[in-house]
């Protein structure tokens, strides 16, 4: 019988000072712990209740900072990110850092135990510089920002007292993430090849989680990653198979080149599949226009309804933007799924090319996996083999 043995770790850089600053004025008071500093973005919510190292690797969360409305976090940890699979992506991670620029939470769990952690959640923020404060009725601050909206706020996290109205000036003259151009932060700047196959697929880096890669090699694919503004003929010089466009962060119409390259994977009839920002931005390629959601979809439990076969699929999300409904009647695409609370668009078919994009994230990490069928769409498309029937 083999023994496991359980890994125990307490915090060591929680219980400082710490205030979250709204742009209305609000001030919350609670504990800090991670890095001590202050950050300013967009402050959003997550309704998961597990898979914060997936969540906090995410790069759609750039410039952003994130509340979880589940009430204890940390309690397993964090593993090793310098683990990777056999094509050298990192197993555990969905990017190479964190990328959310601070972190809420209502109790964090000062004892970590789990087999495969290497460190606890505050230390894995402190070793990335980023802070994180505890205390907070994330569940009432969830409240705020369904009512209000989205806002911008500052996370300030200090081993002595805050000056409160110094950081409300600080917070007035910072950027807005709408404004932000995220681009250049998220992608790539050079190829990346994972696997060796003879087939490939493009990905279009504009913030790709790491699942996404890990999709693709599970198809039996190569993986080319290029930056989000590599042009068409970089792309065709690989000769793929297919393209994904990916998710990532901010307003989908602060990447033009992205938009005007998808346009002309569509002219040309490659087989593309967009996710997240990448739906948005292939949406814009044919003719439908986008807007910012007021509080967006960020969870693992949201709910979407295929209209091929009209069943509901259990999807994770994480997105403030989307593809206006109304805009699709004068497009190029055809509704596929829908949100089955609020009817916000979730998934379109091109017309009549070789196009698909989902709104959602079928390769999940964290959340289900009932979607994973639409890389196997994909691969119809390409002309591989039958999509699933799922």
């Amino acid at each position: 019988m083999t023994r496991v043995t359980i890994t125990t770790k307490k915090s060591s850089h929680a219980n400082k000072f710490g205030k979250l600053i709204f742009d209305d004025g609000t001030v919350l008071d609670g504990m800090g712990f991670g890095y001590s500093t202050t950050v300013f973005g967009e402050i959003v919510f997550n309704t998961g209740m597990v898979g914060y190292p997936e969540t906090l690797t995410d790069p759609s969360y750039s410039g952003q900072i994130l509340t979880l409305t589940y009430p204890l976090v940390g309690n397993y940890g964090v593993p090793d990110p310098s683990i990777k699979d056999e094509d050298g992506i990192s197993k555990f991670f969905e990017s190479d850092k964190i990328q959310v620029r601070g972190l809420v939470v209502h109790q964090l769990s000062e004892t970590a135990s789990h087999w495969n952690l290497t460190m606890t959640l505050d230390e894995w923020l402190y070793n990335e510089k980023i802070p994180g404060i505890s205390g907070i009725d994330t569940r009432e601050l969830t409240k705020k920002l369904r009512n209000g909206g989205v806002m911008m706020a500052a996370l300030v996290v200090s081993d002595s007292e805050i000056d409160v109205e110094k950081v409300k000036k600080e917070l007035a003259g910072a950027p807005h993430y709408n404004s932000e151009k995220f681009m250049d932060v998220v992608s790539t700047k050079k190829e990346e090849v994972y696997g060796s196959d003879e087939k490939s697929v493009v990905v279009i880096d504009t913030g790709a989680k790491n699942a996404i890669l890990r999709n693709i090699r599970n198809l039996g694919y190569k993986v080319i990653k290029l930056p989000w503004n590599a042009s068409i003929e970089k792309i065709l010089s690989y000769n793929p198979q297919g393209v994904v466009i990916s998710n990532g962060p901010g307003d989908p119409q602060n990447c033009p080149d992205t938009v005007n390259t998808a346009k002309k994977l569509i002219e040309k009839n490659i087989p593309t599949l967009g996710i997240c920002l990448g739906a948005q931005i292939i949406g814009l390629a044919g003719n439908t226009e986008t807007y910012k959601l007021k509080y967006g979809h960020r969870g693992q439990n949201k709910p979407c309804v295929n209209l091929d076969n009209n069943q509901v699929y259990v999807t994770s999300q994480n997105h403030g933007y989307g593809i206006d409904p109304d805009s699709l009647t004068n497009s190029e695409f055809n509704l596929w799924f829908k949100n089955a609370d609020d009817k916000t668009v979730e998934g379109i078919k091109h017309k009549s090319q070789n196009c698909i994009a989902v709104q959602f994230h079928p390769e999940a990490a964290p959340g289900p996996y009932d979607c994973k069928f639409v890389f196997e769409e994909l691969k119809r498309l390409m002309g591989e083999e039958k999509a699933a029937k799922e």
